[in-house]
């Protein structure tokens, strides 16, 4: 998949971890307004608090991600490197240092191996020839089965096309808090700098924030966007709708490839008090280890969502007489069902995505929340991680 028009990628292996790409720089040919949402981990990484700084005027030219190695907890050292990568990347490219936004994923504790990553920045030089969005993705993968990519289109003012790619990985480590994992949105739209930021952020509350694999918020999440602007303005709505479709696109996918996962859950929450609420017991429910383990053994057990509905401490105007739970579109409570029924629920629930519904009967909130289900495959990837 082609990068928008006025990008151009950088992938190559300098030795971080293996044999597989582990550097990316992406670039566009000018500095152009850019968002970026991260985690608030109080043990965030040297990347995170540089690139708040570096995002924080609403510009951007380039972006590294240097994957397999979070830098994170690594003291002053940590600092001096990160900034120092920025620094290399932007001599790279021809741009400022402050127009770099830096991104590491991966092991905790360990500081980035600067000598290689000094050889190979002292002979790269910009404009790269192209990119391939497919290489890109491979690239930031730590321990995701496969990459991630989404596109959408809009129509431009003018009756042209803008493009909107976006790259994601994180597969657990995910329950995001301003952002989740590492993704990167790209378009050749042109928009201004608060209106991106706007936009951005409304899209980022509805996806990547609605996504939770085992509860942990990294110490790295960032997610961004960057324009080049070559295609034309567009309609604000129009932009919403297709960064909409791509991070929705990213955040179904990074569900589905949870570590261990054999199943994307999603979980609907409507009748609420507000939004608010409505996000609250959706997060309750996709997280709850019970609800998970039960759609992994493929049992209809209504009960594990009751459980994780009643448990929200902030729910005390829900009435359980009024509440209405559902798998696939059949309700199961406050119905009672056959066994011919819940069979067919059974073989619902091994299919490769189930949905769970809650209607609390309150009000008007609804919200959409992704997850997977609790496998012991999840147990040997996080009991094997640093060995």
């Amino acid at each position: 998949m082609e990068l928008p028009a006025g990008f151009s990628a950088h992938v190559a292996n300098v030795g971080i971890k293996d044999s597989t790409t582990d550097f990316v720089v992406v670039t566009a040919r000018t500095p152009g307004p850019a968002a970026a949402v991260f985690t608030r981990s109080r043990f965030a990484g040297p990347s995170v608090e540089l690139s708040r700084r570096h995002v924080a005027d609403g510009r951007l030219q380039a972006l590294v991600v240097v994957s397999k190695n979070a830098n994170v907890a690594n003291g002053e050292a940590g600092r001096r490197d990160a900034a120092e990568l920025a620094e290399g990347v932007a001599r790279a490219v021809g741009c400022a240092p402050d127009d770099v936004l830096v991104a590491s994923t991966g092991v905790i504790g360990r500081p980035y191996p600067m000598d290689r990553l000094r050889m190979h920045l002292r002979d790269l030089r910009g404009p790269f020839p192209g990119g391939d969005l497919d290489a890109v993705a491979n690239a930031i993968m730590t321990t995701d089965t496969h990459p991630k990519t989404a596109r959408a289109t809009l129509a431009t003012n003018d009756g042209g096309t803008a493009t909107v790619v976006g790259v994601a990985k994180g597969v657990g480590m995910i329950e995001p808090d301003m952002a989740t994992m590492l993704a990167f949105v790209l378009t050749d739209a042109a928009v201004e700098a608060a209106t991106l930021d706007r936009v951005f952020r409304s899209v980022v509350e509805r996806t990547f924030n609605s996504l939770s694999v085992d509860t942990d918020t990294s110490t790295s999440d960032t997610a961004a966007v960057l324009t080049s602007g070559l295609a034309g303005p567009v309609d604000d709505a129009a932009l919403r709708d297709a960064l909409s479709t791509v991070c929705t696109d990213l955040t179904r996918q990074l569900a589905a490839d949870g570590e261990g996962a054999g199943t994307l859950i999603v979980v609907t929450v409507t009748g609420a008090r507000d939004d608010a609420q409505a996000r609250r017991v959706a997060k309750s429910i996709v997280n709850s280890p019970l609800v998970k383990t039960a759609v992994h053994g493929a049992d209809p057990n209504w009960g594990r969502v009751a459980m994780a509905i009643g448990k929200c401490d902030d729910v005390d105007d829900v009435d359980q007489e009024r509440v209405r739970i559902g798998f696939g579109g059949t309700e199961v409570y406050p119905a009672r069902l056959d066994e011919a029924a819940l069979g067919d629920l059974e073989a619902y629930l091994r299919r490769d995505e189930v949905e769970i519904t809650a209607d609390l009967g309150v009000g008007g909130g609804s919200w959409t929340v992704y997850g997977c289900d609790l496998t012991d495959g999840y147990v040997r990837i996080n009991a094997d991680y640093t060995t």
